[in-house]
């Protein structure tokens, strides 16, 4: 399907002025509808709008490409506008667009018109086709001047061939040596637009480049285990998760879609002067970046890469312990030096619960120490963490009286790291024949034995300042009390899984291990779990009593909202935050706050680290934790609602995608 079988006349605005993105859009979309291809206007618009809200649509280099596949689509489309003098669109080049192309598509259906869309996605970056597009007199001659670029750069022969052109043809395919994978969550246009502009950018810089594309209608141009193993390194710019597993122990750059699209010359060059980090498959999320990170960055990752790795220890461990109290507390047990390993059962489960629970700090400096040395820093990071548990001393080095704790290991696995880190730069120059000893036996050996030296030294100081945080926090009653649970409670909401909520929390776990003889740690860890529970929760319940609040696909994620908050996975709120932080972050931090507050002074204590309601009867005073986190659910939602203006009628009023699905 030609580019000029979905753009018709009636779908072509040329020298239009436009105030606001919304106004745009509007245009655009009657435009479309002069077409034919819209069966209903407000549920097409809300689609455009809630993808806008991931991510702008504008591409730079003013093109903007506002899409949606919704069910409201009767037949793919395609409107042009020209704005000379450019409307704001929230480009990543901060420049105005003053060309823009809407793109309709079917929910289903066949994808043949996906190929047109992806042809024209590449045609925008051909160098100086827009500032033609631009000049066009008349409707005609703009539709004449797309489909002559299209007859030139798809040829009918390879009209078969979907989207991205350019490729190397089979001669070349030895080796290549950059590789890309570009997509976005559409994978419409910017898919398409980025992997041109790579392929693009190497051919100017005599580079051989392949890209594979995931879009809507798959991957195309998939990477080959023989391509990867050749290639220098492969740049994923992508807005959406992609298959990373394969590229393991490859130099790769992590880079938004965007950046395909506006930074191509400067990924690729990045990969070719070796300045790609290493990648290590670990199962989790990649998070795109580009450029040099900062230091506080940097750091950052390295501690979540420990907290990442030591949290299901933390909340397997953790919840069989507070099942084994809850087993002794159903046989009429309620306290005492033996309270969880009474009878057979509880005995146990606080046995295994606590060999996992017990793996938290090793694991931690571990892992941290990992991230900053790779591999041989995993052994000196885990044996310093143990250290750190133990609390071992120059005078008592067996320890296990006193422990450093959650901060002696933490800084266990910084120093373990940057203590491998100094070795290899020490040993890089032995020979090449000791390069095989240097992981198995001289990195570990020195590095237990200075990591062993180190933290005798630092044991002390950790232990003084964990014995101080302990008395502080014993010392806590009635309205200061009542402000610590409200600090810790709503941490856990400004942020939702950031630094502040790990911070939270990291902190609340801490407190388990020594959690006082008044149980003020557990009381600390109620707080945070019910901050953590109180923003999804909110939500849901606006999205229920204050529906022209949100848009369709809201609403509905809404419900789910329900069973994520119940469950303590704040993460359920993170779409709303994104799109809205402004009023929904405030909002879900005060009803967090008071939640925490109030489960504090009602003397909740919460001896699992996880669970939500599931984990309900092991909590002390179960009702008054109810109470708390009602309160702060109807606090949250009240003042999201007052924050939150409604939304046009015909948005929030659109019917919803007969197909779609949440926004998780």
């Amino acid at each position: 399907m030609k580019i000029d079988e979905l753009l018709q006349s009636e779908g072509i605005a040329l020298q239009e002025a436009a105030s606001s993105k919304e106004e745009a859009i509007d245009k655009l979309i009657q435009l479309l509808d002069q077409e034919g291809c819209i069966s209903d206007k407000a549920a097409f618009k809300a689609g455009i709008l809630e993808r806008e809200q991931k991510s702008s649509t504008a591409v730079g280099g003013g093109i903007a490409i506002p899409h949606a596949k919704v069910a409201a689509v009767k037949k793919a489309g395609i409107a042009a506008m020209t704005v000379p003098a450019g409307v704001e669109y929230g480009a990543a080049d901060h420049k105005p667009s003053d060309l823009l192309f809407m793109i309709a598509a079917p929910a289903s259906g066949s994808d043949l018109h996906l190929q047109a869309l992806q042809r024209l996605a590449v045609l925008l970056m051909v160098p100086g086709f827009k500032e033609q597009l631009m000049q066009a007199k008349d409707k005609e001659a703009f539709r004449k001047l797309i489909a002559q670029k299209e007859a030139e750069k798809f040829p009918e022969q390879a009209a078969e061939k979907a989207a991205v052109a350019a490729q190397p043809s089979a001669a070349e395919k030895t080796a290549y040596q950059v590789l890309a994978v570009t997509a976005c969550p559409t994978g419409i246009a910017h898919t398409f637009m980025a992997a041109e502009n790579l392929i693009q950018k190497a051919k100017k810089m005599g580079v051989s480049l392949k890209a594979e594309t995931d879009g809507a209608d798959g991957v195309q141009h998939a990477l080959t285990p023989e391509e990867i193993a050749a290639c220098k390194g492969i740049i994923v710019a992508a807005d959406k998760d992609v298959e990373m597993s394969r590229f393991d122990g490859k130099p790769v750059l992590l880079a938004s879609v965007s950046a395909g699209i506006n930074k191509g010359e400067s990924l690729i060059q990045t990969v070719l002067d070796g300045k790609a980090p290493v990648y290590h498959h670990t199962g989790a999320k990649a998070a795109a970046s580009v450029g040099e990170e900062s230091t506080g960055h940097k750091i950052y990752k390295q501690l979540m890469n420990g907290v990442s790795h030591m949290l299901p220890f933390v909340t397997g461990g953790g919840i069989l312990i507070a099942l084994a109290f809850l087993i002794d507390s159903a046989n009429g047990i309620t306290g005492g030096p033996n309270f969880g390993t009474t009878t057979a059962a509880a005995k146990f489960l606080k046995t295994i619960g606590g060999f996992a629970f017990n793996m938290m700090l090793p694991i931690l400096a571990g892992f941290i120490a990992m991230a900053i040395a790779d591999r041989p820093g995993l052994a000196i990071g885990m044996v310093g963490g143990i250290i750190a548990m133990n609390g071992s001393t120059f005078a008592d080095p067996a320890g296990g009286k006193i422990s450093a704790g959650f901060l002696g290991a933490l800084l266990a696995g910084f120093i373990a790291g940057y203590l491998v880190k100094f070795m290899k730069k020490l040993f890089s120059g032995l020979p090449k024949s000791l390069d095989g000893i240097k992981p198995v036996l001289l990195y570990p050996l020195l590095g237990i034995f200075m990591i062993g030296i180190v933290m005798a030294v630092v044991n002390p100081l950790m232990i003084l300042i964990n014995q101080g945080i302990t008395a502080a926090l014993t010392s806590l009653h009635g309205s200061a009390a009542a402000l610590l649970g409200m600090v810790v409670s709503g941490m856990m909401a400004i942020d939702m899984g950031g630094p502040i909520n790990k911070a939270s929390y990291l902190f609340a776990t801490a407190q388990l291990a020594s959690p006082g003889a008044d149980g003020m740690g557990f009381r600390i860890m109620a707080s945070c779990m019910i901050g953590g529970m109180v923003p999804p929760l909110a939500i849901a319940l606006c999205t229920s009593l204050f529906k022209n609040r949100f848009t369709p696909k809201e609403r509905q994620s809404g419900i789910v909202n329900y069973v994520l908050g119940l469950s303590f996975i704040t993460e359920g709120a993170i779409p709303y935050a994104a799109s809205d932080p402004l009023h929904v972050l405030p909002s879900m931090a005060a009803g967090s706050a008071v939640s925490g507050a109030l489960s504090m002074l009602f003397g909740c204590q919460l001896r699992a680290p996880h669970g939500g309601i599931f984990v309900l009867p092991t909590i002390s005073n179960p009702f008054g934790y109810f109470v708390a986190l009602a309160i702060g659910t109807v606090v949250g939602c009240l003042l999201l609602a007052v924050l939150k203006k409604p939304l046009p009628q015909e948005v929030w009023n659109a019917k919803p995608d007969e197909d779609s699905g949440d926004l998780f």
